[in-house]
């Protein structure tokens, strides 16, 4: 079996390597992806990426396994940044982590490198099982880590050849078994940033592309001005944190991307909020649309799932209707649908 395998520099992908190698893997090449604009790291700083591919080097040589570093910059910005800017600008909350692995990672990595390739091994936090001659994803055991989420919109093609070998762990094992490998960042911390941009935190990410603009924080129904913002798309529906208001907690409910203005409530208000329907477009559903109305769905990446029922009205959209209401729910974010442990796929809030 010929392997690929995507190394990032963290501990998740090397364990996945060495896991990959223990299992039998013998025809093994890794590759680093390189997606960084040059111009954003100039405005941004340091060059994390830099560290990472020291990383991603220093496990390789232990393993004696090859690396080979594949530019995507260009591929990266028009197929994941172009769609993530214009929704933010358009006041929706999009999720670049799921166009990632569906577009980049699992896309046109996947298409680029030689087809010979029967396996991409990655350090994602998911299982993948056949039955049938179909594939189905299924959750990981670390309900925290858990990364169905944002690998809900792959096919049945780019499942077919992916390889998940810490799929069926808890992170404490994970680290453990970096331990007992005795990797070179064995010790590293994981990163917060998104997707491969790693030390690049959101905002960040945000201001580069789109600046700032001052504007007014207002509170819903009385049209107080309680504060000012550095721009609406810095916000999203149902924040809390960071708004910088007093005599809190506030939560942000709306937005006027016209205005620039960011509506918010006080905790007090905030259960008024809360709906429980919802109609969710552009679905992709991995192994087939459900034959059941009763499922779950992640409303956003996290351990909490909540009892839902669909209707399907159409090919690719649902009418979803919550058992329990939710302040939080914004367009352009992702519902994501579970039978079990098993995830479904999903689509995007209208």
């Amino acid at each position: 079996m010929k392997v690929a395998v995507l190394l990032s520099g963290g501990v998740d992908s090397s364990v996945a390597l060495n896991l990959a190698l223990q299992q039998g893997a013998q025809n093994v090449t890794a590759f680093y992806l390189k997606i960084w604009l040059e111009d954003e790291l100039q405005y941004l700083g340091d060059c994390p990426w830099e560290e990472d591919l020291r990383f991603a080097r220093a496990v390789c040589e232990k393993a004696g396994v090859d690396l080979q570093v594949v530019p995507l910059q260009e591929q990266y910005y028009q197929k994941v940044v172009e769609h993530t800017i214009a929704e933010l600008k358009s006041g929706r909350t999009p999720s670049p982590d799921i166009l990632c692995n569906q577009r980049i990672k699992f896309g046109e990595f996947m298409n680029s490198i030689d087809a010979g390739f029967d396996k991409i091994v990655s350090g994602h936090y998911a299982q993948i099982e056949r039955k049938d001659d179909r594939y189905f994803l299924k959750r990981s055991p670390d309900p925290v880590k858990d990364q169905t989420y944002f690998l809900s919109y792959l096919s049945q093609r780019q499942l077919a050849r992916a390889w998940f070998p810490i799929g069926g762990l808890h992170k404490t094992q994970v680290r453990q078994l970096a331990e007992k490998f005795d990797l070179p960042n064995k010790s590293r911390k994981d990163s917060q940033g998104i997707c491969f941009l790693g030390k690049i935190k959101y905002p960040e990410f945000v201001k580069f592309h789109l600046g700032e603009r001052s504007g007014d924080i207002v509170e819903l129904g009385t049209n107080r001005v309680l504060g000012r913002h550095n721009g609406f798309w810095f916000h999203t529906i149902g924040q809390r944190q960071g708004l910088g208001l007093s005599g809190g907690p506030w939560f942000v409910v709306e937005k006027d991307c016209k205005k620039n203005i960011v509506y918010v409530v006080h905790k007090n208000d905030y259960h008024r909020q809360a709906r429980k329907n919802l109609l969710v477009g552009g679905i992709n559903w991995i192994p087939s649309p459900p034959d059941k109305t009763q499922l779950s769905t992640k409303l956003r990446h996290g351990p909490r799932l909540e009892t839902c029922s669909i209707e399907l009205t159409g090919q690719n959209r649902v009418a979803v209707v919550l058992e329990n209401a939710d302040q939080g729910i914004a367009p352009g974010q992702y519902a994501i649908f579970y039978d079990g442990d098993y995830c479904l796929g999903g689509g995007v809030i209208e």
